[in-house]
């Protein structure tokens, strides 16, 4: 079913600072999944107080109220130093992830924390991310060295949800990680390369790629004034969107859980259909060719 019955699904107000509303929300559950995250920093939250003092609270009170599973997540490239492109020192996004994951260990030992690559689907902030006019420098998307140098591994909506089903119905998850990562490995220019393939999108020039310059950075900046509510534009996740994704295998993935994992070729043609040039132009089925896939990377 697409939603619960009436009196299946019970919806109760919480605040991340609020710890009776919290104990009162995880009172008489079993299972508790933190999804709470931000990509940009608010004057209410920062994210150390959402990513590291948010899921200790609810690791906590978690444990407390008797909750048999509690399941975290966090990010793939998670790191107490993160390598630094555009912002000293590193993304605070990242970091904050990482101190996350101890903060849940040391509350709730017993939790499952899922670390999921870039997630693509139904109004995703991957693809249409890259998609977006505001990414974009007049025909250009500007990358970190062209994007030839990060490798993405991008990971389906559905599967990653399939994935959590599987891991709080598995007693062996009990305690451990997932990196949750797609079937393939890609360089970021190809995928970007294929996006725009896939959007019809005709340019004076071959590539649809460039190298970040100053003004990209002018434009990034004048974005965080403006739009102080709405940062996706902004240097940490400029920094953290060209962090290569770091599978060392020493964690389990979806495909040990037995997800079988969708390839992004098999979906980014749909979920970009809206975004293509001279969309209001109806064509017969077959009368254009899909776009060649990007070409995947084989990774020792």
């Amino acid at each position: 079913k697409l939603a619960g019955d009436l009196g299946q699904v019970l919806f109760l107000p919480f605040h991340l600072q609020d710890e009776e509303s919290i104990r009162k929300a995880m009172k008489y559950s079993n299972i508790v999944i933190n999804l709470i995250g931000r990509d940009w920093e608010t004057r209410n939250f920062s994210f150390d107080e959402v990513h590291v003092e948010g899921p200790r609270r609810l690791a906590r009170i978690a444990k407390e109220c008797g909750v048999e599973k509690f399941m975290h997540f966090s990010a793939l490239n998670a790191s107490p130093n993160p390598k630094s492109i555009y912002v000293k020192g590193g993304s605070q996004f990242l970091k904050s992830k990482y101190d996350g994951e101890i903060a849940v260990r040391e509350e709730f030992p017993e939790a499952i924390i899922m670390r999921p690559s870039d997630i693509y689907g139904p109004e995703d902030r991957f693809i249409r991310y890259y998609a977006n006019r505001w990414r974009r420098q007049c025909f250009m998307v500007p990358l970190w060295k062209m994007g030839t140098e990060t490798i993405k591994q991008p990971v389906f909506c559905s599967d990653v949800a399939q994935g959590v089903v599987r891991a709080l119905g598995d007693p062996d998850a009990v305690g451990r990680t997932y990196d949750c990562v797609g079937p393939k490995s890609y360089y970021l220019s190809e995928l970007v390369d294929y996006f725009y393939r896939c959007m019809r999108f005709i340019t004076p020039f071959p590539l649809y790629r460039s190298f970040v310059n100053p003004f990209f950075k002018i434009k990034l900046q004048l974005w965080e004034m403006i739009m102080p509510t709405n940062k996706f534009l902004n240097l940490d996740k400029l920094d953290r969107e060209h962090q290569s994704d770091i599978v060392t295998y020493k964690n389990p993935t979806l495909h040990d859980l037995g997800v079988p994992l969708l390839k992004i070729e098999d979906r980014a043609e749909y979920e970009l259909k809206t975004y293509r040039s001279k969309a209001f132009i109806e064509e017969e089925v077959g009368e254009v060719a899909s776009p060649a896939p990007p070409v995947a990377i084989v990774r020792n």
